[in-house]
């Protein structure tokens, strides 16, 4: 077969009309999609690395946060925890103030009840006593012991002092009547005497009436105005009964 040059150069020129067009339609949509699709990827990884930077930033925010609260409650315990120490030790303090206080007061209460306890144990043991003696002065009360009393009742007339004599008289104003009380009737000797003796002693003439009286057990009373002498069971018992703060 001849070769034809006509042929070959069309064949050449379609080949190149190929080429352009494949240019021109083809390839150049080709790049300009891949460029395009370049330039998202790349506004993607930029977008990316915002998010990325953003997302750094707000750890190190967080971190940072976290921190400054873990040192806020740090403080705040340890804040907390002086207040609760000194509030404890406060109440501690009240409290044992609080007990010392009671203790205070329950041993003054002891102290007071034990006083009292005292006291109505001495009341009881003096009135045991008085009652005893009382009924044992009245078992030896006689008109023999009466008798002996009555003469040492004028012993103790005659032994009085000049100064309390002269304090009797100034009582007396001129009053010359009086009584005496005895617990046994005393015979007519008996009466002379203690008017004997009064009135040698006081320098008057009395007046004197006799009573007797039971309650005296044995000896004698005389009220003469606003002087009074008593020597009896029953006066001796009173004194004994208020000496010891406890009389009934």
């Amino acid at each position: 077969m001849a070769f034809d040059w006509t042929t070959f150069i069309l064949e050449i020129i379609n080949f190149l009309a190929l080429v352009w067009i494949l240019k021109r339609f083809l390839y150049q949509p080709v790049l300009a999609t891949l460029a395009e699709r370049r330039a998202g990827i790349e506004r993607t990884l930029n977008e990316a690395k915002d998010k990325e930077t953003h997302a750094e930033t707000l750890k190190t925010q967080y971190e940072s946060r976290l921190s400054e609260w873990e040192q806020e409650k740090s403080v705040a315990r340890a804040h907390f925890t002086a207040e609760l120490t000194e509030e404890r030790q406060r109440q501690m303090e009240a409290l044992a103030k609080e007990i010392a206080l009671e203790r205070e007061r329950n041993q003054a209460q002891d102290i007071h009840r034990q006083e009292i306890l005292k006291r109505e144990l001495i009341t009881q043991c003096n009135t045991q006593a008085r009652l005893f003696a009382n009924k044992l002065l009245s078992k030896l009360a006689s008109p023999e012991l009466e008798s002996r009393l009555v003469a040492l009742f004028i012993e103790e007339i005659d032994a009085l002092p000049d100064e309390r004599i002269s304090a009797i008289q100034l009582g007396l104003e001129g009053n010359t009547t009086g009584c005496v009380t005895s617990a046994f009737p005393l015979s007519e000797a008996q009466q002379q005497m203690v008017i004997k003796a009064i009135d040698d002693h006081f320098e008057i003439h009395s007046q004197l009436e006799f009573l007797q009286d039971k309650a005296l057990l044995a000896g004698l009373k005389i009220s003469l105005g606003a002087w009074q002498l008593e020597l009896s069971f029953a006066g001796e018992l009173n004194v004994y009964a208020e000496a010891s703060g406890f009389g009934q």
